[in-house]
């Protein structure tokens, strides 16, 4: 398929920027939000019947004029069924330090550790103009954190040597002390990152630390719900997939084939693998939540349609025509246009289905985006 199939128009009020909420003005002014992780709106998509479910049911079933949430959820599964989730952890990796000599502000975006004792750390800077190869970074905090360009690796790339002498657990503490919660660009242009975020913008049940972006799908899963779908008896599989940028970079070629992603950390152990295949075997749903979760899935799956071990990386792309090999259903939000996740959506639900929901959405007001509005794709 082509890129241009991917472009529709998309108005900024329907990209939010805060997670579901109720919001209360202060006598001050200032704004106190309570939120709700999991009263984001909920599309359904049946993949074969070509329906989609937007609405409530009356006690005859008919349609009624409210719109379902993510609560609802739970009604289009049944005890046996299993969810994986992807358990990664985002840590705070945007940072702003400045310049030596003109103190110049600097953005740095944390990617990864490189070597643990000399502290060496893959990053993007921004203006990356200005950023060259033996310069030093001064950062604020409660101690003297300095950083210094010892090489260029892309061309908002760089590799940074931290200056800061204590042991290794103390330096990360220090260093993500002044860090803040890695939103999309598309958040942070209009509104700063919130100390909020850094709960917000983390899942409920992440574990292992490493991602720069959430997996913003799981968001929706608040304790309350994950309690209900395990009185239901539904079954909890979890992997580890460390999302990085890769999916924000623009596709700069038409011609899908010709795109390549940045690789992601992955690890699917081997008690993962026994949940899902234990409930393929027996005939029960099988649902990935989110597109990092089923990219890492498709990476793993076995010809025999079963979950394999697996711990390395993938720079998997997923695009239509393609067939899934294990999950039978799909949670992911709904995404900007000509975006990668979009791709592998349509790649699950069917390209016409997809979109026609896309343009529902639109008329109906869902909110676009990692804090945005919820789709569920049943192969039904």
């Amino acid at each position: 398929m082509k890129l241009s199939q991917f472009k529709f128009k998309l108005p900024e009020s329907q990209v939010t920027l805060y997670p579901p909420h109720r919001a209360f003005e202060n006598e001050d002014g200032t704004i106190d939000r309570v939120y709700n992780r999991d009263q984001c709106k909920l599309m359904v998509i049946h993949r074969k019947s070509e329906k989609i479910d937007m609405f409530n049911k009356d006690a005859e079933g008919n349609d009624t004029e409210e719109l379902m949430t993510f609560r609802n959820i739970v009604d289009y599964f049944e005890e046996g069924d299993t969810f994986i989730f992807n358990d990664t952890q985002v840590f705070p990796a945007r940072l702003y330090g400045t310049k030596e000599k003109t103190d110049a502000k600097i953005e740095v975006f944390l990617l990864r550790e490189l070597n643990e004792e000399l502290r060496l750390w893959d990053v993007l800077v921004e203006p990356a103009r200005k950023i060259r190869i033996g310069n030093k970074l001064f950062f604020d905090g409660e101690g003297p954190m300095v950083a210094e360009v010892i090489d260029n690796t892309t061309s908002r790339g760089r590799t940074l040597r931290f200056l800061y002498d204590c042991p290794h657990d103390e330096f990360k503490r220090e260093l993500f002390s002044l860090g803040e919660a890695p939103l999309p660009r598309y958040i942070v242009d209009r509104r700063p990152a919130e100390p909020d975020d850094m709960e917000q913008f983390q899942t409920i049940y992440a574990r292992h630390e490493g991602a720069v972006t959430a997996p913003a799908t799981g968001l929706h899963f608040s304790r309350e719900l994950m309690k209900m779908m395990e009185i239901r008896g539904f079954n909890f599989a979890y992997i580890t997939v460390h999302c990085g940028l890769g999916s924000f970079d623009p596709i700069e070629v038409e011609d899908l084939t010709k795109h390549k992603m940045n690789s992601e950390q992955m690890i699917i152990s081997a008690e993962a693998c026994d949940i899902v295949n234990k409930t393929k075997a027996e005939g029960h749903r099988v649902c990935a939540v989110g597109i990092s979760t089923a990219r890492a899935t498709e990476s793993a799956v076995g010809t025999d349609g079963m979950l394999k071990e697996f711990e390395g990386w993938t720079n998997k792309f997923i695009f239509p025509p393609y067939e899934y090999g294990l999950a039978n259903a799909m949670i992911t939000n709904f995404y900007h246009p000509e975006s990668t996740m979009l791709m592998a959506a349509t790649a699950f639900g069917g390209y016409e289905l997809v979109m026609e929901a896309y343009k529902k959405a639109l008329k109906n007001d869902y909110q676009f985006g990692c804090y945005g509005d919820a789709m569920l794709i049943l192969d039904d």
